[in-house]
């Protein structure tokens, strides 16, 4: 979850370049609270670039928080994409 002035800056293309990039693979979302969620799956070394790059954020976005939690892979994501905010969950 990325907490800040990060809806309505580009944010979430901002994270779905950078995790395609880094081959990941996931979703990122923004939510009715005004944060932006991120799940995503791959190599630990990219994961962990993903986050700096998620506390950098774009121009215009002022990140605030990045809370990030680990959980074991699930292998369900095909590619890095945006989800609605509506999505109901993982």
């Amino acid at each position: 979850m990325v907490r800040g002035r990060v809806q309505g800056v580009g944010y979430r293309y901002f994270v779905i370049r950078v995790a395609s990039e880094a081959g990941l693979t996931g979703w990122v979302s923004n939510e009715r609270d005004g944060t932006v969620r991120c799940v995503a799956e791959g190599p630990r070394q990219s994961l962990e670039a993903l986050l700096g790059a998620l506390r950098d954020g774009p121009r215009g976005a002022r990140v605030e928080t990045v809370s990030e939690t680990w959980l074991p892979a699930t292998g369900s994501f095909g590619e890095f994409g945006v989800r609605s905010s509506w999505h109901g969950g993982d």
